[in-house]
């Protein structure tokens, strides 16, 4: 992993990525956990013709990694599919973060199930569907379109945050 001081001009050290990591292990999107009330995840994909696209994912960090889940015919499932590379930000009390990489289409029954139990302790009580891939729940964000839900690993390339609280910083991480 490279590191690179954002912050030399104001003479503030390096960010740590293991104190970023290690925050992001309790992450949670349930209202009243961070951010002003709560953590959103905001997941940014391209267009066929090139534009961005920006839309809130109920993402968690595991394993070293953001795991998101949508229908293969939403937008953000469309896109990943014909152009993986994507960005995902989100802002907590001590840091901004937008990581930068590569979703990937999860098809393991064994990862897609405990994918499934991640997000049921997180609070959403989902459910691996009958095909053993996908997920199903009573109710999903309605961005997310209807069930079947693929899930998606996000692979980090980079990560940049800035820290909020004193000392303050910025640092960029190459993976």
């Amino acid at each position: 992993m490279e590191t690179k001081n954002l912050a030399t001009l104001y003479d503030l050290p390096p960010m740590d990525w293991e104190g970023v990591a290690t925050r992001l292990d309790g992450l949670t999107q349930a209202p009243g956990t961070g951010g002003p009330d709560r953590h959103t995840c905001w997941l940014a994909t391209i267009d066929a013709d090139g534009r961005p696209h920006v839309t809130g994912v109920g993402a968690l960090w595991e394993d070293g990694a953001f795991w998101f889940e949508t229908g293969a015919a939403t937008r953000k499932g469309r896109n990943v599919a014909r152009d993986p590379r994507c960005t995902l930000s989100l802002a907590t009390r001590e840091f901004d973060l937008v990581v930068e990489g590569t979703a990937s289409h999860v098809t393991d029954p064994a990862v897609v199930a405990r994918m499934a139990g991640q997000w049921v302790d997180a609070g959403w009580p989902c459910r691996v569907d009958d095909s053993g891939v996908a997920l199903t729940a009573d109710y999903s964000a309605p961005s997310a379109g209807p069930p079947p839900w693929q899930v998606y690993r996000i692979d980090l390339q980079a990560a940049t945050a800035l820290q909020t609280l004193e000392p303050g910083g910025a640092t960029r991480w190459t993976f």
